[in-house]
């Protein structure tokens, strides 16, 4: 299922309470909004050869929110593969990604799931066209299913 939206803003400063969400729900700092999605990702650190899986679950012309089965370091590179899926057809794009933010999450299975936030670091210009296409394709099944 994919669904396009974006997310409001969370501010941690103290003060009212009333201003505070009322800032929050108006005011979005990120320069892309996110598309919620859940397609594989592949990834790979410059020390480790091997590749791992784990599961994008939003995406941006900025970024994207993976969940992956170990802990990164914030400020980490990654060689990350992303499976786009759009009218039927498979398009792999291959960015360099750059930790910002990690957490923990406990799944319903009682495991352990990293989400992490990246950043785009090098994306080639034809993966950003097959990325903004995809986009560009959530945004629409979205205003159709409305």
């Amino acid at each position: 299922m994919i669904l396009a939206d974006e997310y409001p803003s969370i501010k941690s400063n103290a003060g009212n309470p009333m201003t505070l969400m009322e800032e929050s729900i108006n005011s979005d700092k990120r320069k892309h909004p996110r598309f919620y999605i859940d397609l594989p990702v592949r990834y790979s650190s410059r020390s480790n050869l091997f590749s791992k899986y784990g599961r994008a679950i939003n995406v941006s012309e900025g970024g994207v929110l993976v969940h992956l089965p170990e802990e990164i370091v914030i400020g980490q590179r990654l060689a990350l593969g992303l499976f786009l899926y759009s009218h039927s057809e498979l398009d792999i794009i291959s960015p360099s990604v750059q930790v910002v933010w990690t957490g923990i999450h406990m799944r319903k299975d009682f495991t352990w799931d990293h989400p992490t936030g990246v950043k785009f670091v090098d994306i080639p210009p034809k993966d950003m066209i097959k990325l903004k296409d995809f986009l560009m394709n959530v945004t629409q099944k979205a205003s159709d299913s409305s």
